[in-house]
């Protein structure tokens, strides 16, 4: 059995750099190199360059909207190695909903806590606003 990194691509597979990726997603070769390193790519090697293939580029997409999504990096390690492991089946899709739907609560939480705080600065905002103007009234009437 091929180690992950010695798979080698169909003829005319697209392919890609770890620079073109890197430019691609506006992130940097280190950052890809540390999602390498967490097991989330598996790039071949040729001598020293990394050969990344449409499937680690799909991989890093997924990663970088994961962590958009508030996710761990292990948390999309798991839904991958699932993957692979079911091919997307239910127990796969079953725990992303889960993920997802910790992630939602979480969200809906620090909207709530987002609209409240937004709330009280609206009130102060208004409080200072009336005390500025009062003491303007009372400056351009002398009193």
């Amino acid at each position: 059995m091929q180690q992950p990194s010695e798979r080698q691509p169909p003829q005319n597979a697209t392919t890609y750099t770890i620079s073109e990726l890197a430019r691609e997603f506006g992130i940097t070769t280190r950052a890809i190199r540390f999602y390498e390193n967490r097991g989330l790519l598996t790039p071949r090697r040729e001598g020293q360059r990394r050969v990344y293939s449409r499937r680690d580029r799909t991989r890093l997409k997924l990663t970088l909207r994961g962590k958009r999504l508030g996710m761990t990096l292990a948390e999309i390690k798991e839904v991958f190695d699932l993957y692979d492991v079911a091919h997307g089946e239910e127990r796969q899709l079953a725990r992303y909903l889960e993920i997802l739907d910790e992630k939602r609560q979480l969200f809906l939480q620090q909207r709530k806590d987002l609209e409240d705080a937004l709330s009280e600065m609206e009130d102060s905002m208004a409080r200072c606003r009336r005390i500025l103007e009062s003491k303007r009234q009372r400056e351009r009437t002398g009193s």
